[in-house]
């Protein structure tokens, strides 16, 4: 009869202990999934502020394209205007240089 009470002690004992550790794996997982799930928050936080501050990049990107296309508008015809210009210049110098050499002509006779 003591080897009954025996094996029926061992049994709950054993039975104590494998209930033991599953209250302390379930209370481990608890405490794990907590940490994740506060991660998984701040992760997603994170991500919000990343999208938005992509968004900000490209409009801001969309921008700098739209000013520079303009600026090389604006330097292709200050371009155009210099050329012009340099041009004109060249033949108000020729123009001059006849008008001096007419009036070494003039003084020459």
């Amino acid at each position: 009869m003591e080897a009954v009470q025996e094996q029926e002690i061992d049994a709950l004992a054993s039975l104590e202990e494998r209930i033991t550790r599953a209250v302390q794996a379930i209370t481990s997982l608890r405490s794990e999934n907590q940490a994740l799930q506060e991660r998984l928050r701040t992760t997603e936080a994170e991500l919000a502020s990343t999208k938005v501050a992509r968004d900000d990049a490209q409009a801001l990107s969309a921008e700098f394209q739209k000013q520079n296309g303009d600026l090389e508008a604006k330097v292709k015809q200050a371009q155009q205007e210099l050329d012009g210009l340099r041009g004109e210049r060249k033949q108000v110098k020729a123009r001059i240089e006849k008008l001096l050499g007419q009036l070494d002509l003039l003084s020459a006779t």
